[in-house]
């Protein structure tokens, strides 16, 4: 039988097949064509915009590009802040593939135990997780050698200090995210930091970046920012200043180095201090800038102030008399005293010999506006126009409110407070023939001018009185120096404890300037809580004073104005506090 006669006979092809079969069939087809032409459409045309979307947030990615933080200089162009290259280490862990001697490997590099790194990778974000950041250039070369699967860095820079903390507390530090936490570092972050750019991208399942999206926006890098320090001048004054410290068993200490011409901070040292690129020690006591951000009754320090004024209105001549005996005074139920009977002294005796009873009874001859409006002159109760953070403003209270007793306690520096910085700047009173200046931290070479606060003539007398006070028969003959006439003012402070003063426990400070008649410096020293035996301020600071006077100057080249030979050192007189 041929193989057509079966075709033929086979009941299937014999069957007829209804004509509305083949038209559904068709129809279908024809209906899910059109079906596949409107969702193209949609997805195409009318809701391309909402794919596209959907698209972008699987695949495209937005890449921060990091600017430079910007250079901190001191003076003369060296280092104090400097940026440098330290990639950061992440990972997707869904994607890591290593063997156990691998992730090893990898954790010894980031520093870790293989345990918590594998507790990083077991993250419940399983697309994004830091390892570590910031790890130093070379370890990131070791571990891009190992080419693991899934493991990545991202460009990023480290804050160094190479001074360390000699100039902590001026420079201050930076977090990770590389922002200002402290100190300049926090009071010029805007122009240090910059400007990031971005990168717009398409990345694929791995995170490998397969094309650029866009234009690129590129990051503008920080600007450098030179500073009015001295970064010797700072370290040696940071040094001698430690030395102080822990040699009069203190608690801590600062000192503050001006220029009287320019306005310019040539330092600014506390002790204690950290290291700002050890994170460990980033915290405590550590970090207050002292010299700034605390506020200590100044002592004896103001009495060039009180004087002045006197002297100012005429009241009293540098030879007016005083009768200081016997010693002590009673006001308002309160009983005043010297550290020991001095009788009757003239006016430049009294700033000499550090009288309270000599200093308050001319301070009662005048009302107590007048001394008021003069401190405010010389900045006290006022913030320090300085650009840094916690500055602070101490305290004045208003003349209104002042008893008897109160003017009289203030004229020899209790019942007000003042940082270091301020009784430094106060000083360009005495300094800068009665005009008080402002001060800077970045570096300025035009003479600076201020406010008219004394006439020039008055502040010659009272220079007159502070290089009586800073040698033989004065409170601070140890301040001295060899070839530099000095002029300056101890202070002995009672610490406050609760509503008191405690009877053990003192500030000692030391605020002058060099050479005497032509002044070139303000150096401003505090010790907090001499404990070894010694609290005067002329025992305790005038010695950092006397050290620091001597390099700054010689550093600076300044001429000598005395001649140089052995100086024979007097005992200080006790100062009255």
């Amino acid at each position: 039988m041929s193989r057509s006669v079966l075709y033929t006979s086979s009941p299937l092809l014999a069957s007829k097949t209804p004509v509305w079969r083949s038209k559904f069939i068709v129809a279908m087809v024809a209906l899910g064509f059109a079906g596949l032409v409107g969702r193209a459409a949609w997805v195409q045309v009318f809701g391309n915009d909402f794919f596209q979307k959907q698209g972008e947030v699987r695949f495209a990615r937005t890449l921060e590009l990091p600017a430079n933080r910007g250079r901190i200089l001191d003076r003369n162009g060296v280092l104090l802040a400097t940026s440098v290259p330290a990639p950061s280490i992440w990972a997707i862990p869904e994607d890591v593939n290593a063997s156990p001697a691998q992730l090893t490997q990898l954790a010894r590099l980031l520093e870790m135990t293989a345990g918590e790194l594998k507790k990083k990778l077991a993250d419940e974000d399983k697309t994004f997780v830091w390892l570590k950041r910031q790890v130093d250039e070379p370890v990131a070369r070791e571990i891009a050698a190992l080419k693991l699967k899934g493991i990545y860095q991202r460009k990023e820079y480290k804050r160094q200090y190479p001074e360390g903390e000699a100039v902590a507390h001026v420079v201050g530090f930076t977090n990770i995210e590389d922002k200002g936490q402290e100190g300049v570092e926090l009071a010029f972050n805007k122009e240090l930091a910059g400007r990031p750019g971005s990168r717009r991208v398409l990345k694929d399942r791995l995170g490998q970046v397969v094309e650029d999206m866009g234009d690129t926006v590129p990051a503008v890098d920080g600007k450098d920012l030179q500073l009015s320090i001295d970064s010797k001048v700072q370290f040696f004054a940071y040094q001698k200043l430690r030395d102080s410290v822990l040699a009069n068993k203190a608690r801590a200490g600062s000192v503050v180095v001006l220029d009287t011409v320019t306005g310019e901070l040539l330092a600014l040292a506390n002790f204690p201090s950290y290291s700002p690129d050890r994170r460990e020690t980033l915290t405590g006591s550590r970090l207050r800038n002292l010299a700034l951000t605390d506020v200590f009754e100044p002592g004896s320090t103001m009495k060039p102030f009180t004087i002045g004024l006197a002297l100012e209105t005429g009241r009293v001549t540098p030879h007016t008399m005083i009768q200081t005996a016997p010693g002590y005074i009673t006001i308002g139920g309160a009983r005043i005293s010297d550290s020991h009977a001095h009788g009757l002294l003239s006016v430049q005796e009294v700033i000499q010999k550090s009288s309270n009873i000599g200093t308050l009874k001319i301070a009662l001859q005048m009302q107590p506006r007048e001394m008021w409006e003069l401190f405010s002159q010389a900045g006290f109760g006022q913030k320090p126009q300085l650009r840094f953070p916690g500055a602070v403003t101490g305290r004045l209270r208003p003349y209104k409110n002042w008893r008897p007793v109160e003017q009289a306690t203030m004229s020899y520096g209790y019942g007000l407070s003042a940082s270091l910085f301020q009784m430094a700047r106060s000083y360009t009173v005495f300094a800068h023939d009665g005009q008080i200046i402002p001060a800077t931290l970045l570096k300025s070479d035009e003479p600076a001018s201020g406010v008219q606060v004394l006439s020039a003539k008055t502040v010659a007398e009272v220079r007159t009185m502070l290089q009586m006070a800073a040698g033989p028969g004065g409170t601070g003959p140890k301040a001295q120096t060899v070839g530099y006439s000095v002029g300056g003012k101890s202070g002995t402070a009672y610490k406050q404890s609760g509503k008191g003063y405690a009877t053990n426990k003192y500030r000692s400070w030391f605020v002058g300037m060099a050479p005497i008649d032509k002044p070139r410096i303000i150096v401003a020293v505090m010790v907090d809580e001499p404990s070894a035996g010694k609290y005067y301020g002329g025992d305790v600071a005038a010695p950092v004073f006397s050290e620091v006077v001597q390099q700054t100057l010689r550093m600076m080249g300044v001429q000598p104005d005395m001649a140089v030979k052995p100086q024979i050192v007097a005992e200080s007189v006790e100062e009255s506090f």
